[in-house]
């Protein structure tokens, strides 16, 4: 499964033009709408198709490939096209290019690292700490539940604004 951020109001404008399946019906063969906004799909090598907008408004998806028989110029060919439909598809569902998608991608990631690195350092400062009040301690025990339960929901912009906040809290 691939999370992919979504350029801000993409997702209405896909939602106003038909949907995602909609969209995916312009790429792929064998298109079927599974919902609002998500649908399943086969084209090419890419046996399995499955895409949809989540809560957050990220493009999650998961395909699943068979490999070409590498020895055949025309399964080449037709490899290499279905690779170059579904690098246009998520062009066109996500609003960014791949080298956009890749930033955005180390972007997300950094910022789950972040809130987990702020977790570990707050335990780490609390247990140091011998003047720490206990109405500090549980002010930051209920605040990296609040960023644990963010990174379990696949909120790491949401976790890394509390971790912020942890962090300035027990300064």
């Amino acid at each position: 499964m691939e999370r992919f951020n979504v350029k801000r109001g993409l997702v209405k404008q896909v939602t106003a033009d038909g949907g995602l399946a909609a969209l995916a019906r312009r790429h792929f063969d064998n298109v079927e709408g599974t919902g609002g906004n998500s649908f399943s799909a086969s084209h090419g090598i890419m046996t399995s198709i499955t895409a949809s907008y989540n809560e957050q408004g990220a493009l999650v998806a998961e395909v699943t490939n068979v490999p070409p028989n590498f020895d055949d110029p025309e399964a080449m060919k037709a490899a290499m096209d279905a690779r170059r439909r579904w690098t246009t598809f998520l062009d066109d569902a996500t609003g960014y290019d791949s080298k956009q998608r890749g930033n955005k991608a180390k972007e997300w990631a950094k910022k789950a690292s972040k809130a987990k690195s702020a977790i570990s350092g707050a335990r780490h400062f609390m247990r140091m700490s011998e003047n720490l009040s206990d109405e500090v301690r549980e002010q930051a025990e209920s605040m990296i539940e609040e960023i644990e339960a963010a990174l379990e929901q696949g909120d790491n912009t949401r976790a890394a604004g509390r971790a912020e906040k942890l962090s300035k809290s027990l300064q």
